[in-house]
């Protein structure tokens, strides 16, 4: 069997992006941050991510019907931690407007708005699958991924060499 330190220590190498998941209930913005926004389908455009069980924000996205998910970028940080911890207005101190009844971040380079097709049972976290209605933001900017426990971003890996047939078969008779 599998520890969970052996399982988190393996995750820790996947590097993720970071997300803003929010949502409006009672008046109010509610978000919080994620690492498991991933594409599902292109026909149509579907994302998922996974939200503890006991996230406060899952019942509020459930009476919602909407959710809007902030893709950060890579000087969000503190954006991201805000958005982890477990203070009442999470919402402090950060720019955001109403986007189709949505919190949305104001300095946050990717939006999505997403209709949950289904809330799907694994584990300790629940799977929403929304479907995509809008896309906005200005991307193209570094973005905001973690990985090994830290924050980060991505960076383009320096172009291979390409080695003609015949540079190939010299290196194999060396």
């Amino acid at each position: 069997m599998v520890t969970e330190d052996e399982f988190k220590d393996f995750m820790a190498d996947v590097c993720t992006p970071v997300a803003v998941v929010t949502a409006m209930a009672d008046g109010l913005p509610h978000g919080t941050t994620v690492g498991s926004l991933t594409s599902l389908s292109l026909r149509p455009p579907m994302v998922t991510i996974a939200l503890d069980h006991r996230s406060g924000l899952l019942p509020k996205i459930r009476r919602a019907g909407r959710f809007g998910v902030n893709l950060l970028g890579a000087e969000q940080a503190a954006t991201a931690l805000a958005f982890a911890t477990p203070a009442a207005d999470r919402f402090a101190g950060v720019a955001w407007y109403p986007d189709e009844g949505l919190p949305r971040l104001r300095d946050a380079p990717g939006w999505l708005v997403c209709l949950p097709q289904r809330f799907v049972a694994g584990g300790d976290h629940v799977l929403l699958l929304g479907l995509v209605s809008r896309v906005g933001g200005t991307r193209g900017g570094a973005p905001l991924v973690y990985g090994r426990r830290t924050f980060g971003t991505h960076c383009a890996l320096a172009p291979r060499q390409d080695f003609s047939i015949t540079d190939q078969i010299a290196a194999f008779a060396r």
